[in-house]
């Protein structure tokens, strides 16, 4: 952009143009990418405060029970359930979690990658790079079969996004 001065006319209407373009695309994927970060970001926030919220609740009702009652043999009891359906739901939440932050760094770094190639790379080079993010994305949702429905449905929605940028592309 630097280079090219006002002596090179031709040159300079032509790459301002796609230069625009390959800007556009970049912010466009940037926008999606930080869209669905914040999103995911949200709801792991959300359920954390609702199970936290669910265990103080759990919490406060056993201690008016047990001011209450004076049996202990029945509070007992409820406590250890309360204690183990909490802790499963937690792990699971968990692991959840952790699988979806891992994804959206892969597609981060496929992001990362495709700018990279719009800023350097010829045609050839692109469309082997193109194939070869198909590649792993379909990887991706063999894996994602193996996890959860809802995980399959974000990996769909990313996929379509895949293509359609891809048709922007070429």
């Amino acid at each position: 952009m630097m280079t090219m001065t006002t002596t090179r006319r031709r040159t300079t209407t032509i790459t301002m143009p796609m230069m625009m373009m390959m800007m556009t695309l970049m912010m466009l994927i940037t926008t999606m990418t930080t869209i669905t970060m914040l999103l995911v970001i949200v709801t792991i926030m959300l359920l954390l405060l609702l199970m936290t919220m669910l265990l103080l609740m759990m919490r406060w009702r056993r201690r008016s029970r047990t001011r209450t009652r004076t049996r202990a043999t029945t509070t007992t009891t409820t406590t250890t359930t309360t204690t183990t359906t909490t802790t499963t739901t937690t792990t699971t939440t968990t692991t959840t979690t952790t699988t979806t932050m891992m994804m959206m760094m892969m597609m981060m770094m496929m992001m990362m990658m495709m700018m990279m190639m719009m800023m350097t790379m010829t045609m050839t080079m692109m469309m082997i790079m193109m194939m070869m993010m198909m590649m792993m994305m379909m990887m991706m949702m063999m894996m994602m079969m193996m996890m959860m429905m809802m995980m399959m449905m974000m990996m769909m929605m990313m996929m379509m996004m895949m293509t359609i940028m891809m048709m922007m592309m070429i």
